[in-house]
């Protein structure tokens, strides 16, 4: 296993994990944008309001892009697996 494959491996990685996450993560942002907005507006000020918008968002993103997701997640160890004996006896 060479350095340029220990790079790529972790590149991909990254790149899945961010794949793997946001939906999620824009979906917790946008709602929490948009709950900071409306409470500007109306000056009510209370902090536990966007708790629970925020995890019926995330946790709806996550339902809907579960899919997607696991499709990324799998691709990536598709690819392990299959390199997996390049890797070992590559030296």
């Amino acid at each position: 296993m060479t350095i340029d494959d220990i790079t790529y491996i972790g590149q991909q990685a990254m790149i899945v994990t961010l794949l793997a996450a946001a939906p999620m993560l824009i979906a917790g942002m946008v709602v929490g944008l948009v709950i900071s907005v409306l409470q500007s507006v109306t000056q009510i000020q209370e902090i536990t309001l966007t708790f629970v918008p925020k995890i019926i968002a995330v946790m709806v993103a996550f339902v809907v892009f579960l899919p997607l997701t696991s499709e990324v997640m799998l691709d990536f160890v598709r690819e392990l697996f299959d390199g997996i004996n390049l890797y070992i006896t590559a030296r």
